[in-house]
């Protein structure tokens, strides 16, 4: 992975890392465990203060997601407010 240095970034409290203290970095999976427990690993997220919504596995006809697709991000949260504008209305 190639990085590309920004002075602004780097300073006292923030020097630039060398080989050397690459060398010493521990992974996350290495560190305390109540110190792994107040952080989180790459990819996850924290636990919803108040869950609002339900993972599931849905199947859609390809024309129905290429449709919100085509919006760019966000597609997916238009498509929940489309379905709940249909319950409002009746529809479905």
């Amino acid at each position: 992975m190639v990085t590309r240095k920004n002075p602004e970034l780097i300073g006292d409290e923030n020097p630039e890392w060398t080989d050397e203290t690459t060398a010493r970095a521990v992974p996350f999976k290495g560190l305390p465990a109540s110190l792994r427990a107040k952080l989180r690993g790459r990819g996850e997220r924290g636990p919803q203060k108040a869950p609002t919504k339900v993972q599931t596995a849905v199947r859609y006809d390809a024309d129905i997601i290429e449709h919100f697709k085509a919006g760019g991000p966000g597609w997916q949260t238009r498509m929940n407010d489309t379905l709940k504008k249909a319950i409002a209305a009746g529809i479905g």
